[in-house]
């Protein structure tokens, strides 16, 4: 294989940094919009890189620096604890039911 067929070989193959994810995955991590995504990396608030993909060009963001400016927000981190608060709440409602039931020897 010639250096130039060495190089295009890869071209194709996803990056080696561990860290850094596609906008999907990090999206889904932090819990927030990619467009919010976006322009957080627009506004140079967290890196950015383009890398070839499967499927054409992708954008790669560092999940630290996603999480880290995710929990800096007001919005992500009222939902967060809005999500805390109601895991809470389950399983409060899960130790009452089943008191109910042992009461009414259910169990």
């Amino acid at each position: 294989m010639t250096d130039w067929d060495d190089l295009l070989a890869r071209l194709g193959e996803p990056p080696h940094d561990e860290g850094w994810v596609t906008l999907e995955e990090a999206s889904n991590v932090a819990g927030v919009a990619r467009s919010t995504l976006r322009s957080w990396y627009r506004a140079g608030q967290v890196p950015s890189r383009m890398v070839a993909g499967s499927h054409g060009p992708q954008r790669l963001v560092p999940i630290d620096a996603v999480l880290d400016r995710a929990l800096r927000s007001s919005r992500v981190r009222h939902q967060l604890e809005h999500a805390r608060s109601l895991d809470a709440e389950v399983e409060e409602l899960r130790r009452r039911l089943e008191a109910i039931e042992r009461h009414l020897g259910l169990t």
